[in-house]
């Protein structure tokens, strides 16, 4: 799953807004992010441990060639997977049923009524506008009507 996945399998919890859904999917990847950036672990329960490890400078050996080279010191970020997963991982543990999305807020009921509104608001004061600026209509000929004739 990737994270496009990971967003489309969400919205459905967010009313089926995918920009709320990826909004909240980027504010736990940066707040995780931070934290192993200050140097903090940040442990979730029953799923895992994040945290960040700093690896000693060492030799290794480069395998095209065979040299041994110097690697350097570096950080990396590390996840420690909990128990829970590893059990529910492993088939000893059944996981539960999937969290239900809450029922839908109707947003579009709301949405049609305030429109109408402000467009009869605005259709009287266009009304208004129109009224002071139009000019008498000059009148057309009355159109003649022609008769039928008898046979």
């Amino acid at each position: 799953m990737n994270k496009a996945q990971f967003i489309a399998a969400l919205a459905p919890h967010f009313n089926d807004s995918k920009k709320e859904a990826a909004h909240a999917v980027d504010i736990v990847f940066d707040t995780i992010v931070r934290s192993l950036s200050k140097g903090e672990d940040v442990m979730i329960n029953d799923f895992g441990k994040f945290k960040k490890v700093d690896r000693k400078a060492r030799m290794g050996r480069n395998p095209f060639t065979g040299e041994t080279i110097k690697i350097k010191a570096s950080k990396k970020a590390r996840f420690l997977p909990a128990k829970g997963l590893k059990d529910v991982i492993s088939g000893e543990r059944k996981l539960g049923p999937a969290p239900k999305p809450e029922p839908k807020v109707e947003k579009a009921a709301a949405k049609k009524a305030a429109p109408k509104k402000a467009a009869k608001k605005t259709a009287k004061k266009s009304v208004k506008k129109v009224a002071k600026k139009a000019k008498p209509a000059a009148r057309k000929p009355a159109r003649k009507v022609k008769k039928a004739k008898k046979k």
